[in-house]
């Protein structure tokens, strides 16, 4: 019996010991590889992460990786998020890297319309610029997103330009349900939306690329609606740029052989939507600009901001004012 027992004692050790060397074996690190950019959704079970890492070889086996976790008290569920994995690593590093989801600041810029924001985004692995774009064209998705009235056609302009938290694979949805949540929150303030919204939008866009200094912004607000006002074109260059979907210089020509219907030099009235997403500066000053009776403005040649004038022969000598100022400070 003595005997018999020593037997099992052994057997039962070198089962152990068995157990014990191909545990560490399957936690051996993969061969190094490819890095992997994973996407997790809030509350995702660990073992159907660890699986989707076992058929990525980022883990010989999820099984004994979810006994690792276990052994180290950590099984929690994930955290919503995307997570950067290499083959290659260690069980305790790929423990750490289950628990740090990426963070990725993206500042998209104040007056940037929907395609330029795109190409951004795609750069940045958050979405594809088909994706924002395809979306961005359909409010009606988004109608629940957010109390305010949305228009139909385009959500260009009420997406908020500011810098977020955008890690790749997000996807296109949850970056404009932030940026029109956004919009509401600093805009409206939970305040009954004005009956011209759409308008203030408008005119706010074309502040946005017009001025360059946030003081100045109602003067220039107030020449816009004054010229609406008195049925006079707005004759704003940026309208042109957006319907060319290039912001560059124009050239002379173009101000008269665009025919689009956002350029503002061939008719009256405002163009048929935003021209860019506008900052909240902006937005306050179309929706509250400064009473004057201007009607042109032509920019100084330094310091970003304009001469304004009432009458056109006054617009005149800000022009002459302008250029010598142009050919003084050239070298």
């Amino acid at each position: 019996m003595r005997r018999r027992l020593f037997w099992l004692a052994v057997g039962l050790a070198v089962a152990a010991g068995g157990c014990v060397l191909a545990f560490r074996w399957l936690l051996t690190p993969t061969p190094p590889g490819r890095e992997w950019l994973v996407r997790f959704e809030r509350g995702a079970p660990l073992q159907s992460a660890l699986n989707e890492l076992g058929r990525r070889g980022i883990v010989r086996s999820p099984v004994a990786m979810r006994l690792y976790l276990a052994l180290r008290g950590d099984s929690r569920p994930l955290a919503s998020g995307t997570y950067r994995f290499r083959s290659g690593r260690d069980a305790e590093q790929i423990r750490r890297d289950l628990r740090e989801p990426i963070r990725q600041m993206v500042r998209i810029p104040e007056g940037w319309w929907i395609a330029r924001t795109a190409r951004l985004l795609e750069e940045r692995q958050v979405c594809s610029a088909e994706e924002y774009e395809r979306l961005c064209a359909q409010p009606s998705e988004f109608r629940r997103s957010v109390s305010f009235p949305l228009p139909s056609g385009s959500l260009e302009g009420y997406l908020y330009p500011d810098t977020y938290d955008l890690p790749p694979l997000l996807g296109a949805r949850a970056v404009i349900e932030r940026q029109l949540k956004t919009f509401e929150k600093r805009f409206l303030e939970g305040r009954k939306p004005p009956a011209n919204l759409h308008q203030i939008v408008i005119v706010a866009s074309m502040v946005q690329l017009e001025g360059a200094v946030d003081a100045e912004r109602p003067r220039i607000a107030g020449v816009i609606w004054n010229r609406l006002r008195l049925g006079m074109p707005l004759q704003i260059d940026a309208t042109i740029n957006y319907a060319l979907q290039e912001w560059r210089p124009l050239a002379r020509s173009e101000y008269r052989s665009v025919r689009h219907p956002y350029n503002t030099y061939l008719g009256v009235g405002l163009p048929p939507g935003p021209i860019g997403n506008p900052s909240l500066a902006s937005l306050k000053a179309a929706e509250n600009p400064e009473r004057h009776d201007y009607l042109f403005y032509v920019a100084r040649p330094e310091g970003g901001t304009h001469f304004f004038a009432r009458t056109f022969d006054e617009h005149r000598r800000n022009i002459a004012r302008r250029r010598a100022g142009l050919q003084g400070a050239a070298p």
